[in-house]
């Protein structure tokens, strides 16, 4: 990797995850070895224990910090609260759920850096159904893909992967016209710039949610078309 670009910040924006903080965290730190990184978690004022759990890890892990974050739960807005805490120009972010794995995390930080990418995308196979997604998310998700992919010049395999790596200043300088709304920030970082931009698809394979229970719904659903009508009006 390219010396001026091995810091990584990786947040990770979480709601009522206390069952999967430890592993989670545990596999972060074994498959990041090599990386200079912190870890940040944002959570959205969750009920059930999983302060308790933060304030252990943040005990037993030097370069791992958590805040938390009482207003209205917006998992963009608790990603944006991370950027703004982090302390390295590189940023990944991903779920707190199980679903992505940290396995990957070295592979995508190195294509990123070496390749010099504003994104690096971990992206799954939209082309075969996996038990990772519900029937109605994994069909929802090939629709919204193939809309936003036809209405806009950018094109990525997963524009609502919410597994990637991208520049801090990507995020300074163009804070001011991102939508800012809802559970899609990837889609809402790529298309609301009007700016070439550089992906690399990184194919993973994810895993299967911990909770069963997936962030698409009809509510997120109404924000994206919010997000487009905003896009194009």
């Amino acid at each position: 990797m390219k010396k001026n670009n091995k810091g990584l910040s990786i947040i990770i924006p979480i709601l009522n995850e206390n069952d999967n903080l430890i592993n989670l965290t545990k596999k972060i730190y074994k498959f990041t070895k090599g990386i200079k990184f912190e870890v940040i978690f944002i959570d959205d004022n969750s009920e059930d224990n999983s302060y308790k759990t933060l304030k252990l890890l943040k005990k037993r892990y030097r370069n791992l910090k958590y805040f938390i974050r009482k207003k209205k739960n917006d998992l963009t807005q608790s990603c944006f609260l991370g950027i703004k805490k982090s302390n390295f120009k590189n940023i990944l972010i991903m779920d707190g759920d199980g679903q992505h794995d940290p396995k990957y995390i070295y592979k995508m930080f190195k294509i990123f850096s070496e390749k010099n990418m504003d994104f690096v995308i971990g992206v799954r196979n939209f082309y075969k159904k996996d038990n990772s997604l519900s029937t109605f998310r994994f069909f929802a998700s090939k629709i919204l893909i193939f809309l936003l992919n036809f209405l806009f010049n950018i094109k990525t395999a997963d524009p609502m992967s919410g597994f990637f790596i991208f520049k801090k200043n990507f995020y300074i300088q163009n804070k001011k016209i991102f939508f800012g709304k809802g559970y899609k920030i990837l889609a809402d970082f790529i298309y609301s710039t009007n700016k070439s931009i550089k992906i690399y698809d990184f194919k993973i394979k994810f895993l299967k949610r911990k909770k069963e229970k997936s962030k698409m719904s009809f509510k997120i659903l109404i924000i994206l078309i919010f997000f487009i009508i905003k896009k194009f009006f």
